[in-house]
């Protein structure tokens, strides 16, 4: 997990740091798919003394991204209150998750989940070539001349296009197409 701790109008301190890096760390326990986490450390002059400190953390993991931003009167107890939100929201936000997957544990990380890009098949080569009219016995010669596991022909007999496959047990097998 990448970890970003920045002070803005004030300098962070290594047990600062060291206390955030901790904190966050645990919110791993339930989510372990974390990938990155944001914290923004700010000190503000306010008439109130109860919001001297306000923290900003996000979080982005596989399939989540969460928010939060919390204010109090100790830098720690800032802390403290951002993690317990982020804590709640991972909570609510595995639950989902796990409804979805219909019962994969999402502690494990052994859960998909769906993109919006789907995968879509590209075409990387196309071979054209001639053909000419034969029988199944004549696919067949083709197949062992040429040393392929089948051939698409136009067959002489149904006039239809076929495919023509040798099986595993050194069969053939024939595919006729059927309109439906």
């Amino acid at each position: 997990m990448e970890l970003q701790i920045t002070g803005l109008n004030m300098e962070v301190s290594s047990e600062v740091r060291r206390y955030v890096e901790r904190k966050i760390g645990k919110l791993t326990r339930h989510f372990p798919n974390i990938i990155e986490s944001i914290v923004e450390i700010s000190q503000e002059k306010t008439r109130s003394p109860q919001q001297k400190f306000m923290v900003r953390a996000s979080v982005t993991g596989k399939g989540v991204s969460l928010h939060s931003q919390e204010r109090a009167e100790d830098l720690f107890q800032a802390i403290d209150k951002i993690i317990s939100v982020l804590d709640r929201q991972l909570e609510r936000q595995k639950g989902k998750l796990y409804e979805k997957g219909k019962g994969n544990s999402l502690a494990r990380g052994e859960f998909k989940i769906e993109t919006a890009q789907e995968f879509q098949p590209e075409v990387v080569k196309v071979k054209r070539f001639a053909m000419k009219p034969m029988s199944v016995i004549e696919a067949a010669e083709q197949i062992q001349i040429l040393e392929h596991n089948f051939f698409f022909f136009l067959n002489t007999d149904t006039e239809e296009f076929n495919v023509l496959y040798q099986r595993r047990d050194g069969n053939y097998g024939l595919i006729e197409p059927e309109l439906g």
